[in-house]
């Protein structure tokens, strides 16, 4: 079932790379339709945002890039909780499939052609997987379809994975889509030196331009505090070794 899941989704990926659907998923595009697209989320709210989940499942699942523009439309076109909260379920059900098809397909010849460096670094690795995990999370600065991929070849558990994405996503989400709540005042300031480029689409702005340094340095600090517990474990386990070989 995965390997026939895995071979849609490649199908999926390479016309998507094909058609320039991902060159779809831009702030000017959401900008210059933003009325017809409200309206619809208005009418239709629950459809909206069933398709809003899939779209963004799919994007993440076929590792297009976008995944900070999909959470702060979605915090545009319905919210910041709501966004947000959808964002975070469509993000973990998009990578939970990655990880399922990169273990069932590569996991075994990886393991396989592992040298002892690596072996050794996996082993490691597993021993505090969710801690790790939670700060990859957590730090905005990975790619995120290396985070999805990279844990499966390592022999992550799946029920790490799971809780580490869930937990791991939602400060980033929320703070995505809250500044995505807020986009109609960015577009006002851009009206400004530049009357009607919303309506034309011409608006120039992107994820970077919206984050700033101080946003990205608390979500690095609050990935560092998920490393806590295994600095300190190694602090402990040196101080009791050398206590004992005393």
């Amino acid at each position: 079932m995965l390997r026939g899941l895995a071979l849609l989704l490649v199908l999926f990926v390479v016309l998507g790379w094909w058609f320039g659907l991902y060159e779809e998923l831009t702030f000017s595009n959401l900008v210059a339709k933003r009325a017809q697209l409200l309206a619809y989320v208005s009418d239709h709210f629950v459809m909206s945002v069933g398709l809003y989940f899939l779209i963004y499942a799919l994007a993440v699942a076929g590792s297009f890039p976008g995944a900070s523009f999909m959470t702060i439309a979605g915090g545009f076109l319905f919210g910041s909780w709501v966004g947000g909260a959808v964002a975070v379920a469509a993000a973990t059900a998009g990578a939970v499939v990655v990880f399922l098809i990169a273990r069932t397909l590569l996991e075994g010849f990886i393991h396989r052609h592992m040298g002892s460096a690596l072996k050794k670094f996996s082993d490691g690795y597993r021993k505090d997987a969710f801690s790790y995990l939670l700060f990859l999370r957590l730090t905005p600065i990975f790619p995120f379809w290396l985070v999805n991929v990279g844990p499966a070849l390592l022999g992550t558990s799946l029920k790490v994975y799971f809780w580490s994405t869930l937990i791991g996503i939602i400060p980033g989400s929320f703070a995505f889509s809250f500044l995505g709540s807020g986009l109609d005042s960015v577009i006002a300031a851009h009206e400004v030196n530049n009357p009607g480029c919303a309506s034309a689409g011409t608006c120039n702005f992107n994820a970077d331009a919206l984050m700033s340094r101080q946003l990205i340095l608390a979500l690095v600090l609050l990935g560092c505090v998920s490393l806590i517990p295994i600095v300190a474990k190694r602090l402990f386990g040196a101080g009791r070794r050398r206590s004992t070989e005393s």
